[in-house]
């Protein structure tokens, strides 16, 4: 019972913070399915995939295209995009080991983290 309070928080968090900043799944929801519900990296990266497949954003994206934050064009492209690079990736991730595949990730959020930090944004 307290499992699925947990991962019903889990999804409510990651959606707070995606509608919040954009983010949720890749750096809340893969670290604490790992971290605190024993999984494989592999399939934390499944699960939080899967949870993207129905269209979870949508009320957060309606929100900022409604204050004209959303370029449809880009977004539509980028979802092309996703959809392939999406295919590959998870093709090539199925193909390492769980704790390659965690090390990879977790270089991912520090480089990534460490830019958006060193970066002036105006």
């Amino acid at each position: 019972m307290w499992n699925m309070v947990g991962l019903i928080l889990l999804g409510m968090f990651a959606g707070a913070l995606s509608g919040l900043i954009g983010i949720g799944g890749g750096i809340v929801m893969v670290p604490t399915l790992v971290l605190l519900y024993g999984m494989t990296q592999h399939q934390a990266q499944g699960t939080s995939l899967a949870v993207m497949i129905p269209p979870i954003g949508i009320l957060a994206a309606w929100e900022y295209y409604r204050e004209g934050y959303v370029n449809v064009t880009t977004a539509g492209l980028l979802c092309i995009g996703f959809v392939v690079g999406g295919y590959f990736g998870g093709a090539m991730a199925t193909g390492l080991s769980s704790a390659v595949l965690q090390k990879i990730f977790g270089m991912a959020l520090i480089l990534i983290g460490i830019r958006m930090v060193l970066t002036p944004h105006g």
